[in-house]
Order: structure tokens, then C-alpha cells, then sequence
């Protein structure tokens, strides 16, 4: 279930990431700006793409969290019925 999740995250961040290199590859070749212009631009455009990726990253991480969070209280849960029937088995 989690893990078809996870894989579509990253399938979406290599498409991501893909996309940024064509589109910057694009640019430089159909650049009519000057060279200073043109490296200004990759510049600021390096920059938004670092921070898309370390926003996607701190969402990956806090998803991740978050399963294993739940699984750590289902685990717990199951720990805790597990007990509770072994307990009325033996008649305690």
C-alpha cells in the first residue's frame, strides 16, 4: 500500500527533475538574452529547483514519518490484543 506511494513520489521527482534539465538545456539554446543575462537566469532557476527538491524531500520525510509512526502504534495495538487474548485464554 505505502510502497506504491513511495514509488510514485519518486517516479514524480525523476520527472521533475528531468523536465528542469531539458527546460534549462532549451533555454540556453534558444537563449536570445547576453551571456550574463542567460547565467543569471540559470542561476535563479538552479535555485528554485533546489528548493523544489528540498521541499519535496522534507515532504517525503515527514510521510515518512508519519507511517512509521502508525505502524509503530499498530504494532503496539496488536502487542496489546495479543496480551488482552492471551490473558482470557488463560483465564486471568
Amino acid at each position: 500500500m505505502f510502497d506504491n506511494d513511495e514509488d510514485n513520489l519518486a517516479n514524480n521527482i525523476g520527472w521533475f527533475v528531468a523536465g528542469a534539465v531539458v527546460g534549462m538545456t532549451a533555454a540556453l539554446l534558444l537563449a536570445p538574452q547576453s551571456g550574463k543575462k542567460t547565467r543569471q537566469i540559470i542561476s535563479d532557476k538552479t535555485q528554485q529547483g533546489k528548493e523544489a527538491v528540498a521541499d519535496t524531500g522534507k515532504e517525503v520525510y515527514d510521510r515518512s514519518k508519519d507511517i512509521i509512526d502508525k505502524g509503530r502504534q499498530l504494532v503496539d495495538d496488536a502487542a496489546d490484543l495479543f496480551d488482552r487474548g492471551r490473558k482470557l485464554v488463560r483465564g486471568l
